[in-house]
């Protein structure tokens, strides 16, 4: 598996399996089913109601602890100082760990700055390897960025082929964050990028699908990608991309299918917002 180096060092696998969606009853079967297969990242959220069935899973494979990189996110009704840290606490009994991998800001509103003080205690403590946000867009993470005193080493987007994410890259450079990509073959509006005819059609070079192609893209780009399957033929599927190569001329090709560069969720509008603060805030 190929790694990309965090700010502080630590490896962090290029391509994970995501567990969004994927119903609590179902998530260790599944997770077991991705680690069988290969996956060493796991990507989770204590919005998702599932990681006691990720920690389950993880529990029984009988992988080493250290070979396996678990992400995990603080959600907004756990946002502030003391509520977050026994969220991480929390999160930390679920998963049947001592410590989470990669811990991030789940949305960019309610009291991310009381939560970020949390996460960097449980930094400090060892309680977490590694410290970020998600769903942060340019503006917001730049703000947020310039008060903290440990910087985000991760941003977890919507990014595929539809939603290419290019203009929040020299912002992430400025702090040496990385970017992890949530729907890397669409979902939530992109639904198009598994079916596009210029992915098919690079990807009958080198006997690949669609969707290996846009995956590929995106560990071409330094982006950790986290696909999400239900079905193990295509984990494994989705996991055989590390045996070819997308050339200049492919990756040129697929930077013309851009259609919403910073996704197809709005994390900025205010009807959204409100919608976090009222149910969850």
């Amino acid at each position: 598996m190929e790694t990309i180096k965090l700010s502080n060092g630590v490896e962090m696998p290029l391509l994970g399996y995501g567990v969004f969606q994927v119903p609590p009853q179902e998530a260790e079967r599944c997770v077991n089913d991705a680690i069988s297969v290969g996956y060493r990242l796991i990507d989770t959220a204590q919005a998702y109601y599932n990681e006691e069935g990720v920690g389950a899973a993880v529990t029984k494979s009988g992988i080493d602890r250290k070979d396996l990189f678990l992400v995990t996110k603080v959600w907004v009704s756990n946002n502030g100082e003391e509520r977050a840290a026994k969220s991480i606490d929390e999160s930390l009994r679920k998963l049947q760990t001592d410590y989470i991998d990669l811990l991030l800001i789940h949305q960019a509103y309610g009291d991310v700055f009381g939560t970020w003080r949390a996460m960097e205690q449980a930094y400090k403590a060892g309680k977490v390897r590694a410290i970020g946000v998600s769903n942060f867009q340019a503006a917001r993470f730049f703000d947020f960025a310039h008060y903290v005193d440990i910087k985000p080493m991760v941003n977890q987007l919507q990014c595929n082929t539809m939603a290419q994410q290019n203009d929040i890259q020299p912002v992430l450079a400025q702090t040496d964050t990385r970017m992890m990509a949530w729907g890397p073959l669409g979902g939530q509006g992109a639904d198009g990028v598994i079916k596009s005819p210029v992915l098919a059609e690079i990807g009958a070079q080198y006997n690949k699908s669609a969707a290996q192609v846009a995956l590929r893209w995106l560990i071409q780009r330094g982006i950790v990608a986290i696909p999400k399957s239900t079905h193990k033929e295509r984990m494994a599927q989705n996991l055989d991309i590390f045996d070819f190569r997308l050339s200049d001329a492919d990756m040129q090709a697929i930077k013309t299918l851009n259609q919403q560069d910073t996704g197809f969720v709005n994390f900025n509008d205010p009807q959204f917002v409100k919608y976090l603060i009222e149910t969850y805030g």
